[in-house]
């Protein structure tokens, strides 16, 4: 067993980190089985979880506010909106963390007695991407209070809402062979440890694939590693990441043809004719799952599908939808992202 937090049993962040690592690991293990036989997949093959290791998130929410003259920067308290003052944490990186005390310095100029506010942050290779969601004015005078302090806490970027306010650098992940320039609230893998061995999942599910669409793609998590041996079209909503996408695979190199379309698949998925053209599709939903895109794979000719899930409710339904069409699940891998949390990550891959 981990050496308790000093936060533990208040920060609503850690509910397991008090349990024996063995018995943990197979608390999560039981959960996914559980889940998947709910839906009538009782039989299938659960691996034991991959763990990353303590340490390696590299993105999260600071909640801030100031009481009593006091800034107070880390997690909400278990089942409250009390902020839990952070002064450790064995998750995030230790740099990650270290960034919660430069928030308390400029927020203790920043703020008055009562505020609050909130600061999406991501480690990049060229330092943190902030992202402040609070009720403030983009003044000059703040502006330029914030672009001393970034200079001093290597932070690359510092937005609020849709407006950049600090850019000494862009946010840039290298994600495969590609650089990629981050939009503001970019969505991500939690650490770099469980991207990667993601990323292995899914070329080792696909690699037979000469063509490959990739949905949901966001920044190109997948569809940079799977164009090393394949033509991927990468389909996404967000209009950002999908520029970010296609702005690194312009200049990668070493790759297969990268191809982008901006689509809502929940609304519009890509239909069984269109899948047709496609020997692999990797997909990596919201928690919500792919209930309409599921279907019409389950329709297509497409004979390898590999699915990344936050879920495991909404990937236990759709797994039952391809099976039921004839695809046989392989191994479900839990990757645990979200250490001594309720969460879990699933990678599996269906064939026929």
């Amino acid at each position: 067993m981990n050496a308790l937090c000093r936060h533990f049993g208040t920060c609503g962040g850690c509910a397991h980190q008090d349990m024996p690592d063995g018995a943990y690991r197979a608390l999560k293990r039981e959960a996914v089985i559980r889940t998947l036989a709910r839906h009538g997949l009782g039989d299938a093959d659960v691996s034991d979880v991959v763990e990353v290791a303590p340490r390696t998130r590299r993105r999260c929410v600071f909640k801030i506010a100031r009481k009593n003259g006091e800034v107070l920067v880390g997690f909400h308290a278990r089942a409250s909106h009390s902020i839990v003052d952070m002064r450790e944490c064995r998750v995030l990186t230790p740099a990650l963390f270290g960034l919660a005390g430069h928030l308390r310095a400029i927020m203790v100029e920043i703020l008055s007695d009562g505020e609050a506010a909130e600061a999406h942050a991501t480690e990049t290779e060229t330092g943190f991407d902030l992202a402040f969601r609070w009720p403030r004015k983009a003044a000059p005078a703040l502006i330029a209070m914030l672009a001393r302090w970034a200079g001093q806490a290597n932070i690359a970027r510092i937005t609020s809402g849709n407006d950049i306010l600090v850019e000494l650098a862009q946010p840039t992940l290298r994600i495969g062979k590609a650089d990629v320039r981050l939009p503001p609230f970019a969505f991500l893998q939690p650490t770099r440890e469980g991207e990667g061995f993601l990323q292995a999942q899914i070329q080792d599910s696909l690699a037979g694939a000469k063509s490959v669409v990739d949905l949901f793609a966001g920044c190109g998590t997948f569809s940079f590693v799977l164009a090393q041996k394949a033509k991927v079209l990468a389909v996404e909503l967000d209009a950002t990441m999908l520029e970010a996408l296609m702005g690194a695979a312009r200049t990668a190199k070493g790759l297969k043809p990268i191809a982008t379309e901006k689509r809502d698949l929940f609304k519009r998925p890509l239909m069984a004719r269109e899948l047709h053209a496609f020997d692999g599709v990797s997909l990596d939903p919201p928690r919500a799952g792919a209930e309409a895109q599921i279907a019409q794979l389950a329709q297509s000719k497409v004979r390898h599908v590999a699915y990344v899930s936050c879920n495991a409710e909404s990937f236990a339904r759709d797994a039952r939808v391809l099976v039921d069409a004839g695809f046989k699940m392989n191994p479900v891998i839990p990757v645990d992202q979200f250490l001594w949390t309720e969460h879990i990550e699933l990678v599996a891959s269906f064939g026929r």
